[in-house]
């Protein structure tokens, strides 16, 4: 039954990830249903068992027809999965333990010890309530992973736009994907530039600039660029199906101890049932005892030869160690890594959302020119306040953390991997007391390619700044100052250098302290992978006492790093890298 279960679930998400989707959902009170079915079936027995054994045994205050029926209905109920299970296996010519369970449920009833046999059921039931809960964890993950593609894609043929469903994409088309849009396929961009968020396949907590000749991934977001896309694999063949793969592959793992259940299951099975008629036979037969005698020292033979500690325990065991490290901030992805662990040598970590809260925050606020941090957060957040962009909205959180007031632009423009630049009707004040006349002015933020474009050179020093803001894994970004119409004071002061403002994926308080317990508990090694680039990942494993970084990953090269690493020492991967 459980083994039969989990593939039985396995295969479904298998389906509802490689072929077609489908369009509708199942009424929520049948899925509800359906997913705690044997759920459904303990509680039953459950029930069942205690009218019968408060009514009957206990109080005595139910007829006896009452107390067969409760037995009925908890043999019924708790027997069901197992007596299914059976059939199948004896269809097949085989005996298993679903067998020996139920004829060791029907032994216990035989000899007038209903209860004993109902409990049994109830049990045996529980833990496959148990192992369904966690098969039902399985399939919604996938479910969840199979949900960032889109079902449709918008492409161009003979000249006109076309929407339809991603299964049905060829090699070579062109797909049209618009701003804050999730991308369909994988491919390559041939027009267009913008900023993708890859964080839910490489895991990189900052949008990556995407132009002509670059590869993108299905499931990803576009920015706020439109984007044309050659198709350059099937849906069933991406990177985000891949991850689904393996996902379902690990989730098919067993424990060792589980295997060798599988192992020990059947020829246990023969050996109890053949002990069981020989006990019956050889009294009756050569000693010539009564039947009723043998059959009831068979019948006790059966149910105390039935293996329920180690069938019901090896289930209940595993998940409660697993919720136990989950109430302790710990995942295990299935119980053959929960054995495991005691061997553990390195412990691999994916960064973005593990060690980091997943988000860029401002690091850094570096003004210049006689500007302080309050005017550079102020110039900064009122440009951005029409931004969507992770790192605008980031600077707006630190402005209006500090209590400063914001002023909404008039214009503001999103200049794909180099900025923005926003517009202002009137002048917003410096706080050395300096306020220009009514005119228009303009606020950049950006990086050096959007001051190259708008012809602004930089000087040295200026430089310098962002470059060793840019070494210590940070995303620098260059806040201007610009107006229309000439300066009062002269017209040198066009352009003028508000400051930096410098942004990075935050690490959690407790991840530093988390590493070192490791080292402590006897883990020789701590690795951090990651999708983000080598400054990144290096500044954060200086910041944590990581041992080893392996940087600008994608999901299939982390798992031949995590391999990599198994193969030289037991290996725990942490995260959903």
């Amino acid at each position: 039954m459980m083994t039969q279960s989990v593939r039985q679930s396995t295969e479904a998400a298998t389906l509802t990830v490689v072929g077609p989707r489908s369009s509708g959902h199942t009424s929520s009170i049948f899925a509800l249903w359906r997913s705690n079915f044997e759920l459904f079936l303990a509680a039953i027995t459950l029930v069942a068992l205690l009218i019968g054994w408060l009514g009957g045994g206990v109080t005595g205050w139910l007829p006896g027809w009452a107390i067969a029926t409760a037995a009925v209905v908890a043999f019924v109920a708790g027997g069901y999965s197992g007596m299914m299970g059976a059939i199948e296996e004896a269809k097949a010519g085989k005996l298993d333990i679903d067998f020996l369970m139920i004829a060791a449920a029907i032994g216990a009833a035989a000899i007038g010890e209903w209860e004993e046999g109902a409990l049994l059921l109830f049990l045996f039931t529980l833990s496959g309530a148990l192992e369904e809960f966690a098969m039902e964890r399985t399939r919604k993950a996938i479910e969840a992973l199979a949900d960032l593609r889109p079902d449709v894609a918008r492409i161009r043929r003979n000249g006109e736009e076309v929407t339809i469903a991603v299964d049905e994409l060829h090699m070579g088309d062109v797909v049209l994907v618009r701003p804050g849009e999730r991308l369909p396929v994988d491919g390559v961009v041939t027009k267009g530039v913008s900023s993708i968020d890859q964080s839910p396949i490489t895991g990189e907590s900052i949008p990556v600039r995407k132009e002509v000749q670059d590869q993108v991934f299905a499931g990803t977001i576009n920015g706020s660029g439109a984007l044309e896309i050659t198709v350059e694999k099937l849906a069933g063949e991406s990177t985000l199906s891949k991850i689904i793969r393996l996902v379902e592959e690990a989730q098919q793992d067993t424990t060792p101890t589980q295997k060798f259940i599988d192992r020990f299951s059947q020829p246990y099975t023969y050996a109890v049932i053949g002990a069981t008629l020989l006990a019956v036979a050889i009294p009756w037969f050569f000693a010539n005892e009564p039947f009723s005698d043998t059959l009831y020292r068979a019948m006790t033979l059966l149910v105390v030869a039935s293996p329920c500690a180690l069938i019901i325990s090896t289930p209940a065991s595993v998940l409660s160690a697993i919720a136990a490290g989950a109430r302790g901030g710990v995942l295990f992805k299935g119980g053959a890594y929960l054995e495991k662990v005691a061997e553990i040598s390195v412990v691999a970590f994916d960064k973005t959302g593990t060690l980091t809260h997943g988000k860029p925050v401002v690091t850094d606020v570096h003004p210049l020119n006689n500007y302080t941090n309050e005017d550079v957060l102020r110039l900064a957040g009122s440009a951005e306040m029409l931004s969507e962009h992770h790192i605008g909205q980031a600077i707006m959180e630190r402005a209006k953390e500090q209590g400063i007031a914001l002023e909404t632009p008039v214009e503001f423009y999103a200049i794909a991997g180099h900025g923005i630049q926003a517009h202002f009707d009137q002048s917003l004040p410096k706080s050395r007391g300096k306020v220009l006349p009514a005119h228009r002015e303009t606020i950049y933020i950006g990086n050096d390619k959007l001051f190259m474009s708008e012809s602004m050179d930089l000087s040295p020093a200026i430089r310098m700044i962002g470059d060793s803001l840019q070494r210590q894994g940070k995303t620098a970004m260059l806040v201007v100052r610009r107006s229309t119409v000439e300066d009062t004071l002269g017209d040198d002061r066009d352009w003028e250098v508000v400051g930096f403002i410098a942004v990075a994926d935050s690490v959690r308080d407790e991840a530093k302290a988390t590493i070192a317990a490791l080292h402590e508990a006897g883990v020789k090694r701590v690795a951090m992978l990651t999708g983000d680039n080598k400054a990144v990942a290096e500044n954060i494993a200086r910041e944590l006492g990581i041992d080893e970084v392996y940087s600008d990953l994608l999901p299939e090269q982390k798992v031949e790093i995590v391999q990599r690493l198994s193969a030289e020492g037991k290996t725990a991967m942490v995260g959903d890298g």
